[in-house]
């Protein structure tokens, strides 16, 4: 079900295997309206800065009606836009922009739970006999009164909340304001899916799925094991979360036929063909490769995250991305994160000496690549004082609080940098060292971080060998990362040095650096090469 004809060369990869995509933040990308929060107007009126860049696709995460408890993922109305960001104008003239630019945009779709505000939850709380009751998760409470089982919430404390009114506890994996949706209920599905076809009418070239596989819980609703020790649901530590095995809260394999179900209805919509790429936090590879679907038939792509834990070491990594191409199921294509809007920055994870090193690898490996926005700044997390914190994470833990990955983007020195009127204050505080790190500063600056990732991609671009070709390891030095990219007559070689110290890889044949992470082609301490052969 992959693969697309077009012309007479055969079979031919569809877009979104060769393709960058590139994810917006709305609440922090561009302030059209001057109240310091980006909007719908902004994004659309920066889009030329993306189209230049050379990615090939907008992910945008929430922008939908919601009180903003999480700031977009609590949905209040699936078909609406929030006043904060615009109007259902505004998005249908920045997908219009976006088509005229080239660029694919891809919105979220958050199938989990809605707003405790959704006029479905509101019919569904009234009574226990309105029509609405089932499509939420409510439950009688166990002797004593206490929750119905040991679940736990991710942000802390019961994932039940206690209905006085009707007497019963309703599911909440995320926040109390966030109730869960019984997708075992065929009228839930149906209502979700005609969301999906309503954004897809209005254009849009897919979706990506906020936590896929919490749509099936276990149906007994059996209570969690305790967790092995030591062993993390995720890359880092949520507190009482981790002290449980998460084998019924989320992943029943009827996960499996509602995704089936979801990919035929995006094969149903006219050309062009439509992605969806699923978050799923799965790190064994693979169990991670099951989602694609038996016969291929599920997520176009599963977000990988596994590089957002790994050590950063050379034979770590080399061992992560063997691991999964070996899981890989045949036809299926890959894919690698290094950041987005809940992880630290790449820049604050790996040191700013080694932030080109890490795009490099991001942009090189095999598969389809997700870039955050800001990323190609160089832009670190900013602190945010306790008072201006935002993120209800930050409930659990303060050190937890994903605001400082979420400041605005940085345009233009001074003033509000671009992002917002001068003298309005932002939603967050903007990054130290503003001035220099905006795109008016780096655009012209031939040896910025902006200018080598738009190198990177112009490189990419250029190749088979790294849109859609083969990879394979190369033996190299302690420290040293190094593969092989082909396809057909096009070859390219990278090499990363992780280590502190300069490195030399011998290789056969005659080559030449095609981007450089330094000044030149030797291989220095935490800087990376992309070689092509020797031309002329």
């Amino acid at each position: 079900m992959r693969r697309a004809v077009r012309g007479i060369g055969g079979e031919v990869s569809p877009w979104w295997e060769s393709a960058v995509v590139y994810q917006i933040y709305p609440r922090s990308f561009a302030d059209a309206d001057g109240d310091g929060v980006g909007d719908l107007a902004g994004i659309a009126a920066r889009l030329e800065h993306l189209a230049w860049l050379g990615v090939d696709a907008v992910w945008l995460s929430p922008f939908y009606r919601s009180p903003m408890r999480d700031f977009g993922y609590d949905i209040a109305d699936h078909a609406d836009v929030d006043p904060i960001f615009g109007t259902l104008a505004d998005f249908d003239a920045l997908i219009a922009r976006a088509h005229a630019l080239g660029l694919k945009l891809i919105v979220d779709y958050v199938p989990n739970h809605t707003s405790s505000d959704h006029p479905w939850f509101l019919a569904s709380r009234s009574s226990r006999e309105d029509p609405k009751r089932d499509w939420y998760v409510w439950r009688d409470p166990a002797t004593g009164g206490a929750p119905p089982n040991n679940w736990v919430s991710i942000w802390g404390g019961p994932a039940w909340a206690w209905d006085a009114a009707t007497e019963q506890y309703w599911l909440h994996i995320f926040l109390e304001e966030m109730p869960d949706l019984n997708w075992r209920n065929p009228a839930v599905r149906a209502a979700m899916f005609d969301v999906a076809r309503f954004w897809l009418d209005r254009g849009v070239d897919g979706f990506r799925i906020d936590v896929a596989l919490y749509v099936a819980k276990d149906p007994e609703l059996r209570d969690n094991p305790p967790a092995s020790g030591g062993q993390l649901s995720f890359h880092k530590e949520f507190g009482a979360w981790d002290a449980q095995a998460h084998v019924h809260d989320h992943a029943h394999p009827d996960a499996h036929e509602i995704w089936r179900d979801f990919r035929a209805l995006l094969e149903a919509a006219p050309p062009p063909e439509r992605v969806s790429i699923a978050e799923v936090h799965v790190f064994d590879p693979v169990e991670w490769a099951q989602w694609f679907g038996a016969s291929l038939d599920e997520f176009h792509l599963p977000f990988n995250f596994s590089l957002l834990r790994a050590p950063w070491d050379a034979v770590a990594i080399a061992e992560i991305v063997r691991g999964f191409e070996a899981a890989l199921p045949a036809g299926a294509w890959p894919n690698w994160v290094l950041g987005n809007h809940d992880e630290p920055r790449i820049a604050s994870r790996v040191g700013p000496e080694a932030d080109r090193l890490a795009m490099l690898l991001l942009l090189t490996l095999r598969g389809t690549p997700t870039l955050y926005y800001g990323d190609e700044l160089g832009m670190p997390d900013v602190p945010v004082p306790l008072e201006r914190m935002h993120d209800p994470q930050a409930r659990i833990d303060p050190a937890l609080s994903r605001d400082p990955q979420r400041s605005p983007m940085l345009w233009e020195p001074g003033g509000g940098h671009g992002f917002t009127a001068a003298g309005v204050q932002p939603w967050l505080p903007f990054a130290p060292g503003a001035d220099a790190l905006s795109v008016a500063r780096q655009r012209d600056d031939p040896r910025s971080m902006l200018s080598f990732t738009r190198a990177l991609l112009a490189a990419r671009r250029a190749s088979p060998a790294l849109t859609h070709g083969e990879w394979a390891a190369l033996d190299a030095p302690a420290g040293v990362l190094a593969y092989r990219r082909w396809s057909g007559g096009d070859e390219r070689v990278v090499l990363l040095n992780l280590s502190d110290t300069e490195q030399h890889v011998p290789l056969p044949g005659d080559w030449e650096a095609e981007v450089a992470t330094g000044r030149g082609a030797r291989l220095g301490p935490r800087e990376g090469l992309l070689l092509r052969p020797r031309i002329g």
